[in-house]
């Protein structure tokens, strides 16, 4: 079975040989085989796990989507929002909190540059109403 995690910026995971999958809906935890039944489920923020032929587990943090099952269980798709992948859960609980710091980071540094933008536009404004001003004036 292969198992695709995909945001709308990239694929995250791209894996050809998984025997097994387990997910989240509002009905419960669930798992996946080959074989198994088509199907369309929206999941929770939680963990995926899956496990390769070998029998070793691997996680994906998924921030909600949409999990589709086709071809008689042979492909199995997420898509979400935001995904964070790790071989272990201290791992995956690690990377995510990183994550999470980036964006952090990444929307204070917008909303600075968001200020510094209205801002410079006041000034603007009233650089623009002073020198108007002053020439009525004279």
């Amino acid at each position: 079975m292969k198992l695709r995690i995909i945001t709308p910026l990239t694929v995250v995971l791209d894996e050809p040989d998984v025997m097994s999958v387990r997910a989240e809906d509002e009905s419960g935890s669930f798992g996946i085989l080959q074989g198994h039944a088509d199907l369309v489920s929206s999941v929770l923020p939680s963990v995926v796990i899956w496990k390769r032929h070998d029998g070793t587990p691997h996680y994906c943090a998924v921030r909600q989507g949409v999990l589709t099952v086709t071809e008689k269980g042979s492909m199995v798709e997420i898509a979400t929002r935001e995904a964070v992948c790790g071989d272990d859960l201290e791992t995956l609980k690690t990377l995510v909190r990183q994550h999470y710091a980036a964006l952090d980071d990444a929307r204070r540094n917008a909303n600075v540059a968001s200020v510094r933008l209205q801002l410079d536009a006041v000034r603007r404004i009233g650089d623009g109403l002073w020198s108007d001003a002053g020439s009525l004036l004279q």
